[in-house]
């Protein structure tokens, strides 16, 4: 903890390091394939819990494409509820979804595009901000649009010090200046705030703009083309990053005990 000691912000990712995107959407989704009959091959062939699991990860893979680009200087929307809406009307049209696609009006298309508002954190990410809240600013930093991440502090009890969306910096994480912008609006240097994130992309972004880095294993795929099986380790032991924490409990403990 001696590279942290000047710390006094956190910065989290939330998408995959906070609240479970994966669970939740599938969760979601076998509720709506269940109300229409998905499922029951009364409809269409029935799907299973992998069937889903793949379509939350080609939305999410449709996600990082588009994130990359224009964190690179490509043109596209900043908003993620509308990048979601047009790679779900992109997939509801494939071959693959189209039949799933038939069955939903206006309406079910606009729930399930919100379904990103309603997100379960993970199991200890309550109480883990809660406390951390005692040491340091705790602060939300995502690519989600302000209103979705409202709405995701609300439903997940997540209590950020502040939320900052990358919208507001007209760009995406891992652009420099979403960083940037975030830690001018803390008045704090970059040697003082630390990136906390379950992937490598966003610390490595968080990284070239001066700030600390903190990896937090988290058990679930990430469609995000890091390799899954790539050992992450902290400097102290010849890694990239500045900590590895394995829950937002152990990082706590580590504020806790002092730096």
């Amino acid at each position: 903890m001696a590279g942290l000691r000047n710390v006094h912000a956190l910065l989290f990712d939330v998408f995959g390091t906070t609240v479970d995107w994966h669970a939740s959407l599938i969760q979601e989704l076998t509720a709506l394939g269940e109300t229409h009959g998905v499922g029951t091959g009364v409809y269409i062939p029935s799907f299973t819990y992998a069937d889903w699991s793949a379509f939350s990860k080609t939305w999410r893979r449709g996600y990082m494409n588009h994130i990359q680009n224009i964190a690179s200087g490509g043109v596209g929307t900043t908003n993620m509820d509308e990048m979601h809406r047009e790679i779900l009307e992109h997939m509801l049209k494939s071959p693959e979804w189209k039949n799933f696609g038939a069955l939903l009006g206006e309406g079910e298309r606009t729930t399930l595009n919100n379904a990103w508002h309603r997100l379960h954190g993970w199991p200890d990410a309550t109480d883990g901000i809660s406390a951390l809240k005692k040491n340091v600013l705790v602060v939300a930093l995502s690519n989600g649009n302000m209103r979705m991440l409202i709405d995701l502090a609300k439903f997940a009890h997540l209590p950020w010090d502040a939320i900052f969306s990358s919208e507001l910096f007209g760009s995406f994480k891992p652009d420099p200046k979403v960083y940037q912008g975030a830690m001018k609006h803390l008045s704090l240097a970059p040697e003082n705030c630390a990136m906390v994130a379950a992937h490598m992309w966003d610390l490595r972004g968080a990284a070239r703009a001066g700030m600390k880095t903190i990896y937090v294993r988290r058990a679930a795929e990430e469609p995000t083309g890091e390799d899954p099986d790539m050992q992450i380790k902290a400097k102290s032991q010849g890694g990239e990053v500045d900590l590895v924490v394995d829950s937002f409990a152990e990082l706590t403990a580590l504020f806790e005990g002092g730096r």
